[in-house]
């Protein structure tokens, strides 16, 4: 047997031990991404950078608890920017995968929709409201390119922050001349975005978001 057919035993095996887990746990959104000594003891196994990588992730959230709001946006954008980049063809043979959190986290490298939910799932961990953060779909103005951003509207009457991990700082929409979003993805629903920054009902819901959000659930 290969190196790269024995890898992919010992994550499939990983993730069956997670669900298995996570059944039992009923972790809530304030807890997700979490992960137990039996996952990290499983990790550890197949390759101790992931479980460091694992472990200074909820190290870092953990610090992050006792912050002000800006400090944890610009914290979370800069840390979870640092994780490699890299195709869903090439991850998951497959386009347009999301992957949840413990799935980046494990793997160690996503697309940008990846960086946009593991940024979305751990500001809700530190207290954000999820009401206010958005996947956002956005197209790149000069490129022509579809992209993907996380928003979050501090107030209603401002233009939503802009987290890309594209970009290591955050600025409002209205500053991002080169994106213009067309989708704004959460629980709460679908939405466009007005040119006064309004929110725009389109659908109920977005079926990877809800296949996300079940997986979620599943603590996977």
């Amino acid at each position: 047997m290969n190196i790269s057919a024995y890898k992919g035993i010992l994550i499939k095996i990983f993730f069956f031990v997670l669900f298995s887990t996570s059944l039992l746990l009923g972790v809530s959104l304030n807890d997700y991404p979490y992960f137990t000594d039996q996952e990290l003891e499983t990790l550890a196994k197949e390759n101790y950078i992931t479980k460091n990588r694992l472990l200074d992730y909820q190290k870092t959230m953990q610090k992050l608890k006792t912050k002000n709001r800006d400090y944890q946006l610009q914290k979370v954008n800069f840390y979870l920017n640092q994780l490699l980049p890299q195709y869903d063809d090439v991850i998951q043979k497959k386009e347009n995968s999301w992957a949840t959190p413990k799935e980046f986290l494990t793997i160690g490298y996503g697309d940008c929709e990846d960086y946009v939910i593991i940024k979305y799932y751990s500001l809700i961990k530190l207290g954000f409201d999820e009401k206010k953060l958005f996947i956002t779909v956005v197209k790149e103005k000069f490129y022509g390119g579809i992209h993907m951003v996380l928003t979050y509207f501090k107030t209603s009457q401002t233009p939503p922050l802009v987290l890309d991990n594209l970009s290591f700082k955050i600025l409002p929409l209205d500053k991002r001349s080169d994106l213009h979003a067309k989708l704004l993805i959460n629980s709460q629903g679908v939405f466009k975005i007005s040119p006064t920054y309004k929110l725009i009902p389109v659908t109920n819901s977005y079926k990877e978001f809800q296949i996300l959000q079940e997986k979620v659930k599943n603590n996977i």
